[in-house]
């Protein structure tokens, strides 16, 4: 596949049916909420880092990349534990549908039962409308201020 026929890349041009709100850019990667599901609500938290770069997978990464990615995803993660007092975040990096690097940050919120398994820690937790979506994505944004590119959440 190739950067033109990407979903993902499609996305990043401004393009096409995939939609998220954007979180910021940041070192070579872009950061989404993601997407609502059929009911109108997403999962409060769940972000999607996405390359900027047409890297089919996570082995396609440079070695530069990775460790941007690395730190991208540190701070992802302790800003959601500050915004939303989250108990865990689980990442994720499953590429068998779309062959362009996305990885996804799966809030554990208080409350969620042990018994909820990992992969399902976000779907278990608020599920939140476009607004308070846009607001989480606006303060993190904020929170991550010096590391994201002008290209944040207006």
């Amino acid at each position: 596949m190739t950067a033109a026929e990407c979903m993902i890349c499609v996305k990043h041009r401004g393009e096409g049916t995939m939609k998220g709100q954007l979180v910021g850019r940041a070192d070579g990667f872009w950061v989404y909420h993601g997407d609502p599901g059929g009911n109108g609500l997403a999962a409060l938290g769940h972000l999607v880092i996405e390359s900027d770069r047409h890297a089919p997978y996570l082995a396609d990464l440079t070695d530069a990349e990775a460790a941007d990615l690395g730190r991208l995803r540190s701070r992802l993660a302790r800003a959601l534990r500050d915004e939303l007092g989250v108990t865990f975040v689980f990442a994720a990096v499953i590429g068998r549908h779309v062959a362009h690097f996305h990885e996804h940050l799966l809030p554990r919120h208080p409350g969620v039962s042990p018994e909820v398994p990992w992969h399902q820690s976000d779907e278990a937790g608020p599920q939140a409308d476009a607004e308070t979506v846009a607001e989480l994505a606006r303060r993190l944004a904020k929170r991550l201020g010096e590391l994201f590119e002008s290209h944040g959440p207006g």
